[in-house]
């Protein structure tokens, strides 16, 4: 298995650089990257615009605390 050695910024670097070459490489690639990319961003958008407009309340959560911490 491969594995690059690298961590926090250098692993966020890695990973774009190794989308960036794939994207160039692969042309449908890039209609799979931008697919996925615009049904991300329509769900994110739901999903900010359903929680800002039905916020959850304190009475709707069963569990405050299911850890059991205090």
């Amino acid at each position: 298995m491969f594995k690059i050695p690298v961590r926090g910024s250098a692993a966020l670097v890695t990973a774009a650089v190794i989308v960036a070459v794939t994207l160039i490489w692969l042309p449908a690639y890039r209609w799979f990257f931008a697919i996925s990319v615009g049904f991300g961003l329509v769900i994110a958008g739901a999903l900010y615009l359903w929680h800002r407009f039905r916020p959850v309340r304190e009475d709707e959560v069963e569990n405050k605390r299911p850890l059991g911490l205090s």
